[in-house]
């Protein structure tokens, strides 16, 4: 059984966050594992509170794990304070992680803020370069590089950029774009585009959390960083097809999308 562990926070409502990777890790034939770093109440319609864990017992969660399990990959969402960053990468260097997907979690998609303005700062500097892969939109690119991003151009300088601060390979997600859903990989100092069609739909709660973690289990797999790319580029845009009204607001992606093609009518009713 190959084993991957998410690094996140929790989502109450199920369709993001350490939710999101687990069920993402189950429908790709992984066995997933948990660290929790902060717990949110929300819904489909926003993050109403965060409460962060100490860092003591997110390190002590980290340690119970690596010291029972072989970890093949693991997958870093969202940790909003340095002194959290700063436990995670100690960790992570102690027990000579391999295969880490970072996914640069900033804001929420209704807005609220995830990460705390001066760990980004922290972020940058000890996450980044522990990363195989890390995987930012549009808007956590431009942070991180402090650079405009409204083009496929300007995604590939980006994608550099993030490259010369450690990152191993890097994927700028195109989702806020206009037309296709591009994203730009950059590795090995070449370029890789992988778009798919655009679904008209507005529940895509969760895309992110989902996307950096079907890397992460595809790398756990032994598949290449271009090949993992590709098949989570698959999923996601399979599971954002196949997406579902829930609750009041932006309902989730299906994750298990693939073994519910005889329920569509059940899968597709909204059940507040």
């Amino acid at each position: 059984m190959i084993k991957v562990l998410t690094i996140a926070g929790s989502d109450s409502c199920g369709g993001a966050g350490i939710q999101a990777d687990l069920k993402t890790f189950s429908a790709l034939g992984t066995y997933g594992m948990s660290v929790i770093t902060a717990i949110t109440a929300q819904n489909t319609k926003g993050v109403f509170n965060v409460r962060e864990l100490d860092p003591e017992i997110i390190r002590d969660q980290i340690s119970a794990v690596f010291e029972d399990i072989q970890v093949d990959a693991v997958k870093i969402g969202m940790v909003s304070s340095a002194a959290i960053i700063e436990t995670i990468g100690e960790s992570l260097l102690k027990y000579k992680a391999q295969n880490i997907v970072v996914d640069p979690v900033m804001v929420s998609k209704s807005g609220c803020a995830l990460l705390q303005p001066e760990a980004r700062e922290a972020l940058i500097r000890v996450l980044l370069p522990l990363a195989e892969v890390v995987t930012p939109n549009l808007f956590e690119a431009e942070v991180i590089t402090g650079a405009k991003i409204s083009t496929l151009n300007e995604m590939e300088k980006a994608a550099v950029a993030i490259n010369r601060l450690g990152a191993k390979h890097v994927v700028v997600k195109g989702g806020h774009l206009k037309g296709d859903a591009i994203d730009v990989l950059y590795s090995e100092k070449t370029f890789h585009h992988f778009g798919s069609g655009r679904v008209a739909t507005p529940h895509t709660h969760g895309t992110g959390c989902t996307f950096s973690s079907a890397i992460a289990a595809s790398l756990a797999k032994g598949y290449p960083v271009e090949e993992a790319v590709a098949k989570a580029k698959e999923y996601i845009s399979g599971a954002i097809a196949h997406s579902f009204p829930l609750g009041r607001g932006v309902g989730p992606t299906h994750h298990f999308y693939r073994y519910y093609k005889d329920s569509d009518e059940r899968v597709g009713s909204n059940e507040m």
